[in-house]
């Protein structure tokens, strides 16, 4: 089974993309997140990955209320991330309807809190986030390079229970051409046993199939929908014969 998680990324209220991360290269695609959440939902999928991007940027959830709203009125299976940095944010999060909730740049900078939230909720609820560039990993929306191997960043994680990561390659994310098969078949490669799910580049239907047949968990699609390359009916297909 290998997972179709459509993105929404918010900021003010808003659906909209960015590229590669930059708050000034922003393009709204909805004034009504929900609406396009139910898009998803009556197309057979199953899953959706909603970043508060103003949380990000803030490092506390700001869009509290768009989570709620989604989880309230879909059965989409949500993760979430940005601004859960603490663990009042956390308990926002899950308590607003988040399923699981993706840890990025707090899984580098403080790796005990995040270990905590693995003891307290389960590894089966924490998402890690890596983003890399150059295979290390990238923080703070991909303004600052860690100098972490992103391969030792993911090991250091398997050895506390780490089961799932999302693993975005910054110089691919909202360009459009392709996503970064070596990355995801090398983190294979190195950290056998983790679920991997592929972020960022995505440009079209082959993409997506030549990540299903590389046995991954899921794949994230973004700005390829929004920007019309691929289309609901293609989801709602694609979706129904991942599910079999």
């Amino acid at each position: 089974m290998f997972q179709l998680i459509p993105a929404i990324d918010i900021i003010g209220g808003q659906c909209v993309r960015l590229t590669q991360g930059d708050y000034q290269q922003k393009k709204v695609y909805s004034s009504d997140p929900l609406e396009v959440a139910k898009a998803f939902e009556g197309a057979g999928i199953q899953r959706l990955h909603l970043v508060d991007l103003d949380g990000a940027k803030a490092k506390e959830i700001v869009n509290a209320a768009v989570l709620e709203r989604i989880a309230s009125n879909t059965s989409l299976h949500i993760d979430f991330g940005g601004g859960v940095q603490s663990d009042e944010m956390i308990d926002r999060a899950f308590s607003a309807g988040a399923a699981q909730i993706t840890a990025g740049s707090i899984a580098v900078r403080n790796p005990e809190l995040v270990h905590s939230w693995f003891k307290k909720y389960g590894t089966d609820k924490i998402i890690l986030g890596a983003d890399a560039y150059n295979e290390q990993i990238a923080v703070s929306g991909w303004q600052e390079n860690s100098n972490i191997s992103i391969y030792d960043f993911l090991t250091d994680y398997q050895a506390a229970g780490a089961q799932y990561v999302i693993s975005t390659d910054v110089a691919k994310d909202g360009l459009l051409q392709g996503p970064s098969f070596d990355l995801y078949e090398k983190i294979q490669t190195n950290n056998p046993g983790l679920n991997i799910i592929a972020s960022g580049g995505v440009a079209n239907m082959q993409d997506l199939e030549q990540l299903r047949a590389m046995n991954l968990f899921g794949v994230i699609v973004g700005k390829a929908f929004y920007e019309g390359r691929i289309t609901l009916e293609d989801l709602a297909t694609f979706a129904k014969e991942s599910l079999c």
